[in-house]
């Protein structure tokens, strides 16, 4: 099993925008790809993050997923729309595999 977790830190006052977004992702992703994409916050550390977390059965699917999402160009939209809710910069990935 990989986990693919995408972390990135909410803008001052952006908060309420960066959830509403993360909610349109969420449903983006359900209907045009049939995956769960779950929306984490922190419960310590810096509570101004957000992450997207994807589970894929192995990297070949996570591949495919990943090249389908790079050629529809109203998800590439969707996802450049939310750019001023985030710090530039903090935006964190991170692929792990279960044991």
């Amino acid at each position: 099993m990989i986990t693919f977790v995408r972390t990135g830190a909410v803008a001052p006052g952006k908060f309420a925008g960066a959830i509403a977004f993360a909610q349109k992702i969420v449903a983006y992703w359900r209907d045009h790809y049939d995956r769960e994409i779950d929306v984490l916050r922190p419960v310590a550390g810096n509570p101004n993050r957000i992450s997207f977390v994807g589970r894929y059965k192995d990297l070949a699917e996570f591949d495919s997923v990943v090249a389908k999402t790079l050629a529809d160009t109203k998800y590439l939209e969707l996802a450049a729309s939310g750019a001023d809710l985030f710090i530039a910069g903090s935006i964190h990935d991170e692929i792990w595999r279960s044991l």
